[in-house]
């Protein structure tokens, strides 16, 4: 009877598919890339897995490296040749207006399913009034603790940067002193590449010292606040931070964290589920919190990510293409991703949903960093924006190695901005 029963829902759910996708006239195998972090890789093949059987087509991954740089430059090459073996590209929230050419308008397909997305994420995949791309998921990081190490040592989740770097040194010089050689204070992403762009913007915003180019175009970021966020990050580095994480992504990070390595880490909501999976060395054993501020009276500041699926203009699959994309961004590929791996959802009504409450009970909670969001400034600088962040970053990271003092560096760097602004973004 419970078998009958399972079967007669599975195939309903199939019909309803098939209502929503349509049966093809033909089966198509489709290629999806994307870059991958955790266990993003394995849980697609069961993600697609309800929408291939009702629809008869396939998806083969095409996995690309974590760090968004890379990844990006791949898919400019990919698109300005025009490659029609790739069908969709997964993007990242600030690709849109750069990519916008080569994807196809999605507006009439999505017409039904947009409306039930965070507003201001479909107007960031909107361009000259073209849906490019449709989300899947939201992202923004958060400050990883442990609870028990805090407990322990009498300590309670810091408010501001100082209060971070304070408690992170009083706990790994504690913790060393009983053995345990191998503990660091604070993980974070200090490699030269996107990722510390977004933590930068974070210290700087957070500090009081505005978006690098703000909402009007104009450059911002040589100012006294910044260079202050910045030499304060300076300071961690082979105190609180191994002098390694010059080098770390996202990935690195985790590591460290996963392996009970870390006081405190910065990461984005993914590492959430991994950090509980029965494989860490921390399941249990952390909480998660907004990223702290400059000083009492600023405002905490979370890079605001998210991927989102473009279709390539340059498919000859486009229609089972706009099909698994429309899938991907709909609620049921929405919560499985939440549940499965702590992805936020774009879907306004799955912060509801019991089922991912009790599965991920911190996605709930994530609204409170989520309503602290910044974008990065892509939308102000237009197609110029990849190369205003390569400055920014490699002025960071010159920074934080020891290479010029925050406020030469920042000095330098506006001059930079500025000659790529030239007349107008």
């Amino acid at each position: 009877m419970m078998i009958m029963k399972g079967r007669a829902l599975r195939a309903t759910a199939t019909a309803a598919m098939l209502a929503v996708f349509g049966a093809p006239v033909m089966a198509d195998e489709l290629f999806y890339v994307s870059g991958a972090v955790g266990n993003a890789v394995e849980n697609f093949k069961t993600l697609v897995k309800p929408w291939e059987e009702a629809t008869g087509h396939t998806v083969t991954l095409v996995p690309m490296p974590a760090s968004t740089t890379d990844q990006f430059g791949q898919y400019r090459l990919w698109l300005a040749a025009g490659a029609t073996d790739i069908d969709l590209y997964q993007t990242d929230v600030i690709w849109a207006p750069q990519l916008a050419e080569h994807f196809v308008d999605l507006t009439e397909a999505a017409k039904d399913l947009a409306p039930q997305h965070f507003p201001s994420i479909i107007e960031s995949q909107t361009v000259n009034g073209k849906l490019v791309a449709l989300p899947i998921f939201t992202d923004a990081p958060a400050l990883y603790y442990r609870k028990d190490l805090l407990e322990k040592h009498g300590k309670t989740p810091p408010k501001t940067w100082a209060e971070l770097a304070e408690t992170a040194k009083f706990i790994q010089d504690a913790e060393r002193a009983e053995g345990k050689a191998d503990l660091w204070g604070f993980v974070w992403q200090g490699n030269a590449y996107e990722g510390l762009t977004c933590n930068a913007l974070e210290w700087v915003k957070s500090f009081g010292g505005g978006q690098i180019v703000e909402p009007d175009g104009s450059i911002s970021i040589n100012n006294e606040n910044a260079a202050a966020a910045l030499e304060a990050a300076k300071s961690w580095v082979g105190t609180i931070s191994p002098e390694g994480v010059l080098a770390y992504q996202e990935e690195e990070a985790r590591g460290v964290w996963q392996t009970g390595n870390a006081v405190f880490m910065r990461n984005w909501p993914y590492a959430y589920g991994l950090g509980n999976g029965d494989d860490s060395a921390v399941k249990g054993l952390f909480g998660v919190t907004t990223l702290p501020v400059g000083k009492e009276g600023d405002t905490s500041a979370a890079t605001l990510g998210g991927w989102n699926v473009a279709v390539s203009k340059y498919s000859t699959k486009q229609e089972a293409a706009i099909s698994l994309a429309m899938y991907l961004a709909g609620p049921e590929a929405q919560k499985q991703r939440a549940i499965a791996e702590s992805n936020l959802p774009t879907i306004i009504a799955l912060y509801d949903d019991a089922d991912i409450a009790a599965a991920q009970p911190i996605i709930p909670q994530w609204k409170d960093v989520f309503l602290n969001a910044v974008p990065r400034p892509s939308a102000p600088t237009l197609g110029k924006y990849n190369e205003v962040s390569a400055k920014f970053w490699s002025a960071v990271h010159n920074t934080l190695s020891g290479n010029g003092s925050a406020a030469e560096n920042l000095e330098l760097l506006e001059v930079e901005l500025t000659d790529i602004k030239g007349s107008a973004w």
